[in-house]
């Protein structure tokens, strides 16, 4: 036995010997700690490798500075967060974790707003950049859903209301008919608000479109999201640039006294001439109000950031848009499709033009 144990530690010392050897020759711990991008191979002082790995963990690049939105605190934002729970009602700007949250249900200017979200929490679509739960079958519709909501938003004391819907592929007419229900349930009530509607794109159905159109809401909203080339890696398949165009122009050729509007994502890698270019495509169709706002990864699950842009990208944007003709236009890193300025600015217009 004895004899076994000496040929085992002959053999097993040249072995611990060469490990000794390897970890002198292996990076130093200033190597560790440096700030160099690149990789280090362990073993191998001063290599690098030309391809990502895992060892160190490359960090993730921080939001910048202007990505940063103040707590709310508001008594009117506490008073409409302790009521939704209770009416059972899912808001986007909760679910979506809206960075304007604290402005927008605070009032701005004397002006409170929300967005509400209709027709279940389940969508029939599964777009990139959405955090939303998917199915192919959600759950039916709460046919009690507009009277509930009706007196919610009123009972709130809301100046502009958002109503916003998952896409419903799944009913023959997209949920329109539902949506409108919903409208006229509201504007039925003394004291409703004037209400926006960001909808659906029904598949590209325009009876379904007409039907919203002529419900009674103030502002038909459809959201473009991105410029046409990165549509096909940023929305669901079923969405299409030119049909989400066709829609909006249809929307006001149906009732042309309303207001359209359409908003596009920053940072899902598209071109600063590609914006402009979506921008006088939303002109050439009628479309009178763009928002444009920074994308922000929901979760791991979306799809990642292309790029932040830079405030002075967006300031350039605004610009543009103001000169070809566009009623308003919100352009900023923290803009979303639904914005207390954009929102503001419409409570006034509308109220101009009710006197008119």
């Amino acid at each position: 036995m004895s004899k076994l144990i000496r040929r085992l530690s002959s053999t097993a010392k040249p072995a611990y010997e060469d490990l000794k050897t390897r970890i002198a020759a292996g990076p130093s711990f200033s190597e560790f700690v440096s700030f160099n991008d690149e990789p280090i191979i362990p073993g191998k002082a001063g290599r690098t490798l030309s391809k990502p790995n895992r060892f160190p963990k490359k960090k993730s690049e921080r939001k910048p500075s202007w990505l940063r939105a103040p707590a709310p605190q508001s008594q009117q934002y506490s008073h409409l967060k302790d009521t939704v729970k209770g009416l059972n009602l899912a808001t986007v700007c909760e679910e979506a974790r809206c960075p304007n949250i604290g402005e927008c249900w605070g009032g701005k200017e004397g002006t409170a707003t929300a967005t509400i979200m209709l027709m279940g929490d389940t969508c029939t679509r599964a777009c990139r950049f959405c955090s939303v739960k998917t199915a192919k079958t959600p759950p039916p519709l709460d046919v009690d859903e507009p009277k509930r909501v009706a007196n919610a938003i009123v009972d709130w004391g809301l100046d502009y209301v958002v109503l916003t819907c998952v896409d419903r592929d799944d009913l023959p007419d997209g949920g329109s008919a539902h949506l409108a229900e919903c409208v006229r349930s509201l504007k039925s009530l003394e004291g409703a608000p004037w209400v926006e509607v960001l909808g659906s794109d029904f598949q590209g159905d325009l009876t379904c479109v007409e039907t919203l159109a002529n419900s009674g809401l103030d502002v038909y909203a459809h959201n473009i999201e991105t410029v046409e080339r990165t549509t096909p890696s940023v929305r669901d398949r079923r969405a299409n640039y030119q049909q989400s165009m066709m829609v909006l122009k249809h929307a006001k050729k149906a009732n042309p006294k309303l207001v359209t509007k359409s908003s596009i994502m920053l940072g899902c890698g598209e071109t600063v001439e590609e914006t402009i270019q979506t921008m006088r495509d939303l002109r050439e169709n009628d479309v009178d109000i763009v928002t444009l706002g920074q994308y922000l990864q929901p979760s791991a699950r979306q799809m990642k950031v292309h790029e932040y842009v830079h405030p002075d990208i967006f300031k350039h944007l605004k610009e543009e848009g103001e000169q070809m003709g566009f009623m308003f236009v919100a352009s900023g890193p923290l803009v979303r499709s639904s914005y207390k300025a954009g929102e503001y600015f419409l409570t006034h217009h509308l109220e101009n033009r009710s006197k008119e």
